[in-house]
């Protein structure tokens, strides 16, 4: 690793592109750029019709043989079952070895993440009630792991670990959340034959990883969790789920092995193509309109009070009811920040989004109030965060003695 000296003389080194790309801030910078690129050029005269039929563009030999047959289809049912398999591995790590490997350290960002959950939905069906949108209940549901925790990680030092660790495990079950929702209210009906055919790759699966110790167990591995996602695909569960349940077979030792290998891809090509097809959003009179509408009121509202009310209310009564005890007096306003950058659903709301209405103008109004919501949730979780840190610094300096103001 290259090193050089500061002027005081000490060493420091270069950042690099190794750091970049584990550099938890780096996906949601990429996300940001890739979404700012759609919408401008969408909207750009000349460009913005073609830019959008582009993702619409259908490959007629996918379609004759029953696989998703656009290039958003491709996008959004074919490479994100590979998100949904590093977000599987992630979470099954943490439930295995990790920050919820036990009950007492899942319990509490497992019921706010519930919460989280739950209020955001009530907040949405409440503000829909005797709609059609009311399919969408799901949208405001889900945070971003990426966003969230880079939005936090340009805090600094300052955030207590704590804190991160508890966004951490509340995104890593919100995501497990948003991906049961997926699987058992956003699919169509699901047929038995191909169900069969799931549960029979499983099986195979399970023997492989059980039976073979050489590379060939690896390349039948990931070829039955390609006709598990085919099959998966045929039944009606939609097609990412497979995605999930192959990584929950997948032995927690050799996660490392996979996180490697889909590292660049899902976080530097998948999630940014994700971006640039699904942000894909007419911006004109009519739609900043919808915004004062039922369906964009039921998502903003959700994710940008809906998010810290619940994970707030959560923490609020496991602690006050002692069912968790904190090792320290909970610091509210760090909380509630925290509740606030949860709030920023991007992704998993805007994946939602396009399972939960068929009508592409919906679509896009749901995406469009999303990403304000979204923006809102990092520019104010932001701001009260470093407000809070600031003054929970400023009362620690109060709280010393002149001894150790002198040693500090």
């Amino acid at each position: 690793m290259t090193q050089h000296l500061h002027p005081t003389g000490t060493k420091s080194r270069k950042f690099t592109i190794t750091d970049f790309l584990h550099d938890s801030r780096a996906v949601g910078v990429l996300l940001l750029l890739c979404t700012t690129a759609s919408l401008i050029l969408t909207n750009l005269p000349g460009i913005g019709e073609s830019y959008n039929h582009f993702w619409e563009t259908e490959i007629p030999f996918l379609h004759s043989i029953h696989l998703p047959h656009s290039i958003l289809h491709i996008i959004n049912d074919a490479l994100m079952a590979l998100f949904f398999f590093q977000v599987g591995m992630e979470i099954k790590r943490e439930t295995v070895i990790g920050e919820l490997s036990t009950p007492s350290r899942m319990m509490l960002p497992m019921v706010a993440a519930l919460f989280g959950v739950i209020f955001p939905a009530i907040i949405f069906l409440t503000a829909t009630k005797g709609t059609i949108y009311q399919s969408g209940w799901a949208i405001p549901a889900a945070t971003d792991i990426a966003f969230s925790l880079g939005i936090l990680s340009l805090l600094g030092k300052s955030v207590p670990h704590s804190m991160k660790i508890f966004l951490t495990a509340l995104a890593i079950i919100d995501d497990l959340c948003a991906i049961l929702i997926i699987a058992f209210f956003y699919g169509s009906q699901p047929e038995f034959m191909w169900l069969l055919g799931v549960a029979a790759c499983i099986i195979l699966i399970v023997l492989v990883i059980k039976y073979l110790r050489n590379p060939l167990s690896r390349i039948l591995y990931l070829s039955l969790g390609v006709v598990m996602w085919y099959c998966m695909y045929q039944s009606g569960i939609h097609a990412t789920f497979a995605g999930v349940i192959l990584s929950a077979l997948l032995p927690v030792k050799k996660i490392p092995v996979y996180e490697k290998v889909l590292l660049f891809p899902v976080n530097f090509l998948i999630i940014p193509i994700f971006a640039l097809a699904n942000t894909s959003i007419f911006i004109n009179g009519s739609a900043i309109a919808n915004l004062l509408g039922e369906l964009s009121i039921g998502i903003i509202l959700g994710l940008l009070i809906g998010k810290p009310a619940g994970i707030s209310l959560a923490v609020y009564l496991m602690t006050k009811t002692r069912i968790i005890k904190l090792k320290t007096k909970p610091n509210w306003m760090l909380y509630i920040g925290v509740g606030i950058l949860a709030g920023i659903g991007f992704t998993m709301s805007i994946f939602v989004s396009m399972l939960a209405f068929d009508d592409k103008s919906l679509q896009d109004t749901a995406k469009l109030a999303v990403l304000v919501a979204s923006t809102l949730s990092m520019i104010i979780g932001y701001t009260w965060l470093r407000i809070a840190l600031k003054k929970k610094k400023e009362e620690k300096l109060e709280n010393l003695s002149p001894e150790e103001m002198i040693a500090g």
